[in-house]
């Protein structure tokens, strides 16, 4: 059952943005029944102005709602202060509190659990390292504990979550491994939530044949929620396709929010080694976002996922004329190459996309001329289940041309050698 929401956001130089702070709201359950803005500097009491705050407050007897939302981290006094200046049993969340309980509730899998517990603790412990330092403010300090047991207790359970996480085996080391080796090259998506990640690999499944890797059916999702609600899943999602001959398995990352507090970040880093360890990245944008917001959201983006090839992937140009679109594309890191305009929801531009994207994979040519017979044919189908055969000539000798991932490659000649070899002793014989 959702909780009747007032919203409140303040920022120092603009008008406050509530679009993404809204949709985690929902996100986590609440119903928006009303929101306030606030353009000034921080107030030490409320973090908004303390006429705003009373405005808040109005709104809450005014819908009969159940909880406020700030976008902005509270500090414990301003908590405790908003906490005091609602009635009883209003609850309050700030932009971190709110993000958590998302992620708590997305959280389906031991290790994204322990990550969730573990920024939960780590943001305590500077919670009450914090009302320790001021403590003739808060006066919440336990008198009896003068060599900080309170802190300690927290830094012994945090101890004791990261003792857990590091006991659980690195997941998906020697998978991927094993498919690199079978001819797959990855491919990560990338970006803010609500770019349109999850639309987009929803729609390459369905546009493009699913291969068989002969794995359970828990092995790889063949499906994507293609839900409008942020943080679906804590865990990658991974789908198989085909392009161009090239076998890929494409993976939608957790998304980026804005001001993702520093604990969430850290305890959730490792959700983006599919990022960094892909052949490819496509950095999804949203292109309808104002200039400042979508060059701010590239250049994060691209400081987490590493130095591997990058294709940028304007999403939603169906919301954006020409001319902005031009406009947009001028701010965009010098070396990035030219953004892919595409629609995720229209399907409209994702031919140019998949062009892009097997450009820029790690492929090598190789030609083979091989004898006809049961072995040869063996390696010809080989070929087409592990990279792009892009030509096959049966005259003489079968001439067959390879375009693959180098490691593929080095196997094709290995095997090459073998029919080779073989049809060189059966002649003999």
């Amino acid at each position: 059952m959702s909780r009747r929401t007032v919203l409140a956001a303040r920022t120092a130089d603009e008008r406050p943005d509530t679009t993404e702070i809204r949709a985690l709201a929902e996100s986590a359950g609440h119903e928006v029944v009303a929101e306030h803005t606030q353009t000034r500097a921080e107030d030490a009491a409320f973090n908004l102005g303390r006429g705003k705050a009373a405005e808040v407050a109005e709104s809450v007897h005014e819908h009969d709602a159940s909880a406020v939302v700030v976008d902005n981290e509270l500090t414990p006094s301003q908590f405790f202060a908003w906490t005091d200046h609602l009635p009883d049993g209003v609850e309050v969340r700030d932009r971190f509190r709110l993000v958590l309980d998302i992620f708590e509730a997305r959280a389906n899998t031991r290790r994204a659990s322990l990550q969730v517990e573990l920024a939960r603790l780590e943001h305590e412990l500077h919670r009450r390292r914090e009302i320790q330092s001021h403590d003739d403010e808060y006066n919440w300090f336990p008198t009896h504990d003068p060599e900080g047991e309170w802190i300690r207790e927290v830094k012994l359970r945090i101890d004791r979550v990261t003792n857990r996480l590091r006991e659980l085996p690195e997941a998906g080391d020697e998978t991927r491994e094993r498919r690199h080796e079978a001819g797959f090259d990855f491919v990560a998506l990338a970006g803010y939530t609500n770019a349109g990640k999850s639309t987009l690999l929803h729609r390459l499944g369905d546009d493009l044949s699913l291969d068989d890797l002969g794995a359970g059916p828990d092995d790889l999702a063949e499906t994507a929620t293609v839900e409008d609600r942020l943080f679906e899943t804590l865990e990658t999602t991974t789908r198989r396709c085909t392009v161009d001959g090239r076998r890929l398995l494409v993976s939608d990352t957790v998304g980026f929010i804005r001001d993702l507090p520093h604990d969430l970040v850290e305890a959730f880093r490792s959700t983006l080694v599919e990022a960094r360890e892909a052949d490819v990245v496509v950095l999804v944008a949203d292109a309808s976002k104002p200039v400042d917001t979508l060059r701010e959201r590239v250049e994060t983006v691209l400081d987490e996922v590493g130095d591997g090839p990058v294709v940028l992937a304007f999403n939603k140009v169906d919301r954006v004329d020409a001319d902005e679109l031009e406009r947009k594309r001028a701010v965009l890191p010098d070396g990035l190459g030219e953004a892919v305009p595409i629609s995720a929801t229209a399907g409209t531009g994702l031919a140019d996309l998949r062009e892009r994207v097997v450009a820029a994979l790690p492929a090598e040519h190789e030609t083979f001329e091989l004898p006809h017979g049961d072995d040869t044919m063996s390696f010809v189908a080989w070929c087409h289940d592990h990279g792009a055969v892009e030509s096959v000539e049966y005259g003489e000798r079968v001439r067959l041309v390879l375009r693959a991932r180098p490691a593929v490659v080095e196997q094709a000649r290995a095997r090459a050698a073998n029919v080779a070899a073989s049809d060189t002793t059966d002649g003999r014989a």
